[in-house]
């Protein structure tokens, strides 16, 4: 019996723009942080290259947890508006790793070169509108970058 062999492709690119972040101290697991997300967009090509193009809405939040070995756990909720007025929820869990002076860098605002980290997410979406009802239908992963003021995600489905 052959299994079918997976492969992913490339449809669209989220950026958040992120706000300063809120700290809950340490829960016995790690410590809490809250980033807000004020805005952003969505492009790219979609699923059979339909396009996509969307407005991060300026609300939703990215709650983490940093581990005492410093891998970051992610859970991001927000939504966005496509052009042609769909809206969508969006939650994308994810984790954060790499060498603890780069990550350091990072929580400093400091640029790090993305490939030196791992950052990887699960994205997953909901909404009623049928042109848009296929990102129900799909798994997602994404391969993402911190930078200062936003977060860069490439959203690849898995076919």
């Amino acid at each position: 019996m052959n299994n079918p062999i997976l492969q992913t492709k490339y449809v669209f690119t989220i950026t958040a723009l992120i706000g300063s972040v809120t700290s809950a101290g340490e829960i016995g697991i790690g410590v809490r942080r809250i980033i807000p997300i004020h805005g952003g967009e969505v492009t790219g090509p979609g699923l059979n290259g339909e396009g996509i193009s969307a407005k991060v809405c300026a609300f939703g939040a990215d709650f983490q947890i940093i581990r005492p070995n410093e891998l970051i756990d992610l859970e991001a909720k927000y939504a966005f508006e496509t052009d042609d007025g769909a809206t969508v929820y969006v939650e994308n869990r994810g984790i954060r790793f790499g060498p603890l002076d780069l990550l350091g860098k990072l929580k400093r605002g400091e640029p790090v070169d993305p490939a030196l980290i791992y950052f990887r997410t699960h994205p997953r979406f909901e909404t009623g509108h049928d042109k848009y009802r296929w990102l129900m239908q799909h798994i997602f992963v994404g391969s993402a970058a911190r930078h200062a003021e936003r977060v860069v995600i490439d959203v690849h489905v898995v076919l």
